[in-house]
């Protein structure tokens, strides 16, 4: 199948369209970047969004979560949402998404939706980067203005999801520098983890935490162990946020304070280090943590997209055209 830009698809006012926005923009992300070819791009994935988070609440996080580990490999190009091929092994058996990333089914839908309102225009990357603030304005968190105009990867890369999506056992000087090497500030750190205010981990994720670990409250780790044994049950699922993890807010941090952290990197944000006065900022300012949350959600959406002629639209988020 061929493998370039996909123009040929077009007809030739769409091809036009396509290349003045290309030109007007200079290949840099921008909020309005499809005001003129696809002006209800961002009404439908809202609308799509919304309605598969009606039909399982869950996917608000998953879809949040799908961006994050898509930008954290290789920059924010798609290569997350691709399937395996003869050529490359995809992402989604990675360690850190095998078995627990999800969404991807939810994506498809609103790309559907997308090529039939407007073909060949709208990239996959940018699909996931939109439904991640969407899905947070939903469940109750801040809103910032996505920028636009990524362009989808042709391969994925197996080994830099292994390597750079950060693990759950990392400590907090690990987590520095795996968010630095993404160009990212300790602020970015500890403001993006709060997107465990919603969603949930696997038994697998936290169990060294709460039999290992002595930074954890002792009731709390007590109850976990009765759900997530020794060995064995490995899928049984935990609200990475104790009390509301279906609606975006800040009680990830709060239970931070009170050593109920679900993570073992969780808890490292307050753990007598540099982090602790964030965290309590954020108990005691919500705002403050909305804001810096939306800025450092931009920050990571920045991370190396592909624009101009790189990459392609893919018409088909699970495969290069």
């Amino acid at each position: 199948m061929a493998r370039g830009n996909n123009l040929h698809h077009l007809p030739l006012q769409g091809i036009l369209i396509v290349v003045l926005t290309l030109l007007v923009h200079g290949g840099k992300l921008s909020p309005d970047y499809y005001s003129s070819t696809c002006p209800q791009a961002l009404s439908i994935v809202k609308k799509e969004v919304i309605a598969a988070i009606k039909k399982e609440t869950r996917i608000g996080a998953s879809l949040l979560r799908l961006h994050f580990h898509d930008c954290f490999v290789n920059g924010c190009d798609g290569s997350v949402l691709l399937d395996d091929n003869s050529t490359f092994t995809g992402e989604k058996t990675a360690r850190p998404n095998n078995g627990s990333l999800r969404g991807f089914d939810a994506v498809d839908h609103i790309k559907t939706k997308l090529e039939k309102a407007c073909p060949g225009i709208v990239s996959c990357a940018d699909i996931l980067a939109i439904a991640a603030r969407d899905s947070t304005v939903y469940l109750g968190g801040p809103s910032w203005v996505v920028r636009l105009g990524r362009r989808d990867s042709l391969t994925a890369n197996k080994t830099a999801a292994n390597t750079f999506i950060p693990a759950p056992t990392l400590n907090l000087s690990a987590l520095k520098s795996n968010f630095a090497v993404q160009g990212l500030s300790f602020k970015d750190l500890v403001a993006l983890s709060g997107s465990h205010t919603i969603g949930f981990a696997r038994c697998i994720s936290f169990r060294s935490h709460i039999y290992n670990d002595t930074n954890i409250d002792s009731s709390f780790a007590s109850s976990l162990k009765k759900k997530c044994p020794v060995s064995g049950k490995d899928n049984v699922l935990q609200g990475l946020d104790l009390q509301t993890a279906l609606n975006f807010d800040n009680d990830y941090y709060q239970n931070l304070l009170i050593k109920k952290g679900l993570l073992h990197s969780d808890q490292q944000l307050y753990n007598g280090n540099a982090a602790d006065s964030l965290v309590r900022n954020y108990v005691l300012h919500p705002s403050s943590f909305f804001e810096d949350f939306a800025k450092s959600m931009i920050n990571m959406g920045n991370i190396s997209p592909l624009t101009g002629k790189k990459g392609e639209i893919r018409l088909n988020c699970r495969k290069a055209n």
